[in-house]
């Protein structure tokens, strides 16, 4: 099938498909779930952009969030000249920026989504703390907001109207996809002296970010019942693409609600171990979209 999708995509040379394919086994390692949906999911001429898109979006993360904040903006502003000078020639010494670089020649729009994404880095390289929910909707709407669009600008719908929609639902879903990871990384997170829960809740329910306790239990649950408002309101989402990315998108709102299950069944113990989606539950899911998916 894979082979199948470069054709399809029209990436028909060698160092290329190779490029492409060790992308895939990167994503398929950090986003388990969500590479699954998109495999069994998405049109297969699809598959390897968002495969490249994904992966530069991680690998951007991973290189600005390594350090002090004067090491992650001086990694920050070296990976940004070599991201615009790998779209400018349309050529790179990293793969996957070899990889983006054909994407957005076949996939134009995806240069505004960068550009936006890149800029948004600075407040990812800089953040320590969230002081409150308007500092950490800054950070949604700067930083997540456009990390997701690198890859959802490759499902938006051609109409303006119907694009703007699709743009604040997928608002919506990161927000609340940004709360659940805050709480699913909270040990993490709190280890690297980064935790991601709003600072204010954090004293409004006087709890203690290392280690159990009911008032951990009640910040979890507070941030948990936001993250589900969020969701709640980003159902319409899968409506507005066309026909044959709904069951993908469904089934990107579906995991969100299986990793929100998981925080809210491990609650206080967030505090010393990390959640996730119930496997066999997002197999099923997988297994229930595939199933609606239109006949090709």
């Amino acid at each position: 099938m894979w082979k199948r999708a470069l054709d399809r995509a029209g990436v028909r040379e060698p160092r290329l498909r190779r490029d492409y394919t060790e992308q895939r086994r990167a994503v398929r390692r950090f986003a388990t779930a969500e590479y699954a949906a998109a495999r069994v999911l998405l049109p297969a001429a699809l598959l390897p952009h968002v495969v490249a898109a994904v992966a530069f979006m991680h690998d951007t993360d991973d290189r600005i969030d390594r350090g002090t904040p004067d090491e992650r903006a001086a990694a920050l502003v070296e990976w940004d000249g070599l991201v615009r000078g790998a779209l400018a020639d349309g050529d790179s010494d990293l793969p996957v920026l070899r990889c983006l670089a054909r994407t957005a020649e076949h996939r134009p729009e995806v240069r505004a989504h960068v550009d936006a994404f890149l800029r948004g880095c600075a407040r990812e390289a800089a953040w320590r703390t969230l002081a409150d929910d308007r500092e950490l909707e800054r950070y949604v709407r700067e930083y997540s907001l456009p990390a997701l669009m690198l890859t959802a600008c490759l499902l938006a719908p051609g109409d303006p109207s119907a694009r703007t929609a699709f743009t604040e639902g997928c608002h919506l879903l990161i927000r609340a996809m940004q709360r659940i990871d805050f709480l699913e990384d909270l040990s993490e997170d709190v280890r690297a002296g980064r935790p991601g829960v709003p600072v204010d809740a954090v004293a409004r329910h006087g709890a203690d970010l290392t280690r159990p306790g009911p008032a951990l239990g009640r910040l979890v649950g507070e941030q948990a019942d936001r993250a589900a408002a969020d969701l709640a309101a980003a159902a319409p989402l899968p409506a507005l693409v066309v026909p044959p990315y709904r069951p993908f998108v469904r089934a990107l709102v579906g995991v969100q609600r299986l990793r929100l299950d998981a925080v809210r069944r491990a609650g206080a113990s967030l505090a010393t171990r990390p959640s996730g989606p119930s496997a066999p539950a997002a197999a099923l899911l997988l297994l229930r979209e595939a199933a609606r998916r239109p006949r090709r």
